[in-house]
């Protein structure tokens, strides 16, 4: 104890009874430890003995989450993850009862989840309380919750939850013999770390799996047949499998009346398009502006710039991201001070000395508001990296390296599987009911169906008696 001064040793008698308690200063629930304490030296001799450890567990604990462990290589782990550890002299068994208190959070608002009408509660860096916000929302007793121990030296808990009559039980064993194979130290990046465990697509930048902050996703998931992954110290879920148009989805769509719904969801998925496609499809106006019709006529500069178009925006694209990623290092009293040396200094600047042209500001001014439009962020920056591969494409072979680009990523997309569910489903292969409601958000109060690919147990969202 004393090389690892959180790690504490307290030894006293009950009953002529030598025991000793052994736990992490930093993860024990000292009002717990007390009362325990308290009841035990309280105890007679004859409350003890004979048959100590029964009468302990089962008369003198004033506690219910108590376990027995029958041998010393799991009691180390079970102080090591927080509960604490009762040894009792001349009894091979070894009492462990859940005394944790972990340093956390209150459950905010996620944000980049945000809504402007709806539950503000969002998930924290403890597992358990995060489990107990998806309770909340399912109280339904078929939702299990599966704990693992993953990485020989973390031993990070990690659990696995879906709801047992709903769920394809291919796709959870899959899940789950990807979890059970992992093999390395430790996964110090929680979720992340794990993600790259049970998806294929190292090299792949679209997104496998989807990430939510908020429990009333991670549940709507659930219902739907989704299996969520969570990882403790880490405030995001996974949410497997999922396709493209699960990271264009957000909780907004449904916290208004449908058709207002169906409207911020046309308009996001406007965003994103113009995230991806609007630079590469404005240089190759430019470079056919005798096509144009006269509506069009005031695309492209009027003189030949200096610099090509395509490298301006490949700088301003590099520029775009460097200041986003120093918004993520500048202290919050200095990112609007930030903001404004971004846009008006730098910008300004530029255009007057000539190395962009304004209409390049302009359009990479209207690319960050799709990106920043983007419900997912894992898929806003794969937007980024194929904006930039179809920009670099344009401006190099015109039109025909466009059409390549775009061909290459279509192929790319049609490919990539998450957990064996294409991820262009619903449009590849075509499920035409499907894909209306991806296009439509539709009232809750209309009979609704699981995904078809998921291939569920259970079918449709009706009560068993209604079907």
């Amino acid at each position: 104890m004393d090389i690892s001064f959180d790690v504490v040793l307290r030894e006293f008698k009950i009953g002529r009874k030598k025991v000793a308690f052994i736990f992490i200063d930093g993860f024990a629930d000292s009002d717990i430890i007390t009362l325990i304490m308290q009841t035990l030296l309280e105890a007679k001799q004859e409350e003890v003995v004979p048959n100590t450890l029964e009468k302990i567990t089962s008369k003198l604990l004033p506690y219910g989450e108590i376990s027995i462990i029958d041998n010393l290589e799991e009691a180390v782990k079970e102080v090591l993850a927080g509960p604490l550890v009762f040894l009792i002299d001349g009894e091979e068994k070894i009492i462990a009862v859940d005394t944790r208190k972990y340093p956390s959070r209150d459950p905010d608002e996620a944000d980049i989840e945000k809504v402007t009408r709806g539950s503000r509660d969002g998930f924290v860096e403890t597992l358990l309380f995060n489990v107990t916000l998806i309770r909340r929302r399912i109280r339904d007793p078929r939702l299990r919750t599966e704990s693992f121990k993953l990485g020989r030296r973390s031993l990070t808990e990690v659990a696995l939850l879906y709801i047992e009559d709903i769920v394809n039980p291919e796709i959870l064993e899959k899940i789950r013999d990807k979890l059970l194979k992992i093999d390395v130290d430790g996964l110090p990046m929680a979720e992340k770390s794990v993600e790259e465990f049970i998806t294929e697509g190292f090299w792949n930048p679209f997104p496998e799996i989807r990430y939510t902050e908020r429990p009333d996703v991670a549940a709507v998931h659930l219902l739907e047949g989704h299996v969520c992954i969570l990882v403790d110290t880490s405030p995001s879920v996974m949410i497997a499998p999922v396709t493209l148009f699960h990271h264009l989805q957000h909780a907004e769509e449904f916290r208004h009346n449908p058709i207002v719904g169906v409207y911020i969801r046309w308009v996001r998925i406007l965003g994103v398009f113009i995230s991806v496609f609007l630079v590469p499809l404005w240089l190759i106006l430019v470079e056919y502006r005798d096509l144009l019709p006269e509506i069009l006529t005031f695309i492209g500069p009027k003189e030949s710039p200096t610099i090509p178009l395509f490298i301006q925006f490949i700088l301003a694209n590099l520029g775009l991201d460097l200041l986003r990623m120093a918004s993520i290092h500048t202290p919050s009293p200095l990112a609007t001070a930030l903001g404004l040396v971004g846009a008006l200094l730098i910008g300004d600047i530029a255009v007057t000395v000539g190395v962009f042209v304004p209409e390049v500001l302009l359009y990479i001014s209207l690319v960050a508001i799709g990106v920043f439009s983007t419900p997912s962020w894992e898929l806003s920056l794969a937007n980024r990296l194929v904006q930039f591969f179809l920009l670099v494409l344009t401006g190099l072979f015109n039109i025909y390296g466009f059409i390549a680009g775009v061909l290459i990523i279509f192929y790319r997309l049609a490919s990539t599987r998450s957990l064996g569910i294409p991820y262009l489903w619903p449009l590849l292969p075509l499920d035409i009911k499907a894909l209306f409601s991806v296009l439509v958000r539709k009232p809750v109060p209309i009979k609704g169906f699981r995904p078809s690919i998921l291939k569920t147990r259970d079918a449709d969202t009706a009560p068993p008696g209604e079907k």
